[in-house]
């Protein structure tokens, strides 16, 4: 069976040999997993396509099982009639039995579709930019927005701005989900978005394989920093950080030792020259104002972006992990968290209540950041008595790798029986 990948982005053996890098940090995540796996199952034949900037052709690069495609990135905001013409030579080349395309947040997965042909092409469901733009500002104002803008917001496009264009992006995803005939997704929120515009898609579920540190660990309350918190991401509104820092203003009144360590680089600019703070963003200058309110300065530390291995460091390391996003599908962090069998709270939006089925105590609405205090200081109290196994056992179920892969191939069977 051969089988052609078109990703958002190159794997990282495939980019690490593009920078005559021996490993790109930072990169990586769970499609690389499961790539690893794919391509090493009897009787698969692996291409996978990604646009990439460090390109000025269509570059094939040979890897460890796949033969990769690198495609000249020229712009993904709108439709690009060039990558598909850059796809349909690929897929001439390669005569894949099925095409995976993964995620449809970026126009180019129209693009694929259009080369490739619906007949022979199922799509993974990540993000449903098309669903989630509404929810970008994480309840954030116009005015406020306004009120904070910064000189990188005049140069750089806004928050509104960005919520505009990736309610754009939304609309090149409508059209793929009505030309599409193949879906895969793992949620009832993911189903309900691709049913309600094009009834007539054929639904597959497909799990996640998580990156594979993750298998192997689990949390200990004795070996935790107590009142510790960890966020994976906060780069902007949807992510929901100015939520965890307005919760944490009534929870340090009670724990003044209280940490929150967030993934990424520090949007705040907190340590920087003024040079630096000449950067700051709408949103991070949001949060440094957030953190000064609720006196939280020195509570507060960004890490930098991280490796798997440092990700799960740091879930190990805390008290509680927080999944505060405004909206989410099946956010891997959670997952990771789950698998790990770190104390978790998440907001009930999207797809997360499936994650959480068994764990409903430990689910509160984005908005109310007093349930989120509330819940906080609970764990905190009781932490000791909370029996993560449950919870765990559930998650090391649903991301199975045997089980996801055997998942996979059958449904690329079942696509290839169908045409």
């Amino acid at each position: 069976m051969k089988i052609l990948w078109i990703t958002n982005a190159l794997l990282p053996e495939a980019e690490a040999q593009l920078r005559g890098q021996a490993e790109v940090k930072g990169t990586g995540g769970w499609i690389p997993s499961l790539a690893e796996k794919v391509c090493k199952t009897d009787g698969i034949s692996m291409s996978v396509a990604a646009l990439s900037p460090l390109v000025k052709e269509i570059t094939t690069i040979q890897g460890e099982g796949i033969t990769h495609f690198a495609i000249p990135s020229v712009g993904d905001t709108t439709y690009q009639k060039c990558y598909e013409e850059a796809y349909r030579k690929i897929f001439q080349e390669t005569q894949p039995d099925v095409v995976h395309i993964h995620g449809t947040e970026y126009p180019h997965s129209l693009a694929a579709l259009r080369a490739c042909g619906a007949d022979k092409t199922i799509i993974s469901l990540q993000g449903i930019v098309s669903s989630i733009a509404s929810y970008y500002m994480g309840g954030i104002s116009t005015s406020e927005a306004r009120r904070n803008i910064t000189l990188r917001g005049l140069l750089r496009p806004s928050l509104m701005q960005e919520q505009k264009e990736m309610a754009q992006r939304g609309e090149y995803e409508k059209q793929l989900f009505r030309e599409s005939r193949y879906i895969m997704g793992r949620t009832a929120w993911d189903r309900a978005q691709v049913l309600t515009i094009n009834p007539q898609i054929t639904y597959f579920h497909g799990g996640e394989i998580l990156r594979t540190e993750f298998y192997e660990g689990k949390w200990d309350y004795n070996k935790c920093v107590p009142h510790t918190i960890f966020a994976s991401q906060a780069g902007y509104p949807l992510k929901g950080l100015h939520k965890i820092i307005s919760a944490l203003g009534t929870v340090i009144k009670q724990y003044p030792d209280l940490q929150l360590r967030v993934a990424g680089r520090d949007i705040t600019f907190s340590k920087g020259t003024w040079k630096d703070r000449l950067r700051i963003s709408t949103y991070g200058k949001i949060i440094k104002g957030l953190i000064k309110k609720h006196n939280l300065t020195g509570h507060v530390t960004f890490t930098g972006n991280l490796n798997a291995e440092e990700m799960k460091r740091e879930y190990l390391h805390s008290n509680v992990f927080i999944c505060p996003s405004s909206i989410e599908n099946s956010p891997n962090s959670l997952a990771e968290a789950q698998i790990l069998g770190v104390p978790v709270l998440a907001s009930q939006v999207g797809g997360i209540p499936d994650m959480m089925q068994g764990d409903e105590e430990h689910l509160y609405r984005f908005e109310e950041v007093e349930m989120l205090a509330h819940k906080i200081v609970q764990l905190f109290e009781k932490q000791d008595e909370i029996d993560t196994e449950p919870m765990r056992q559930v998650a090391l179920k649903r991301h199975n790798p045997e089980k996801i892969i055997e998942e996979l191939i059958d449904t690329y069977k079942a696509v290839m029986d169908k045409h």
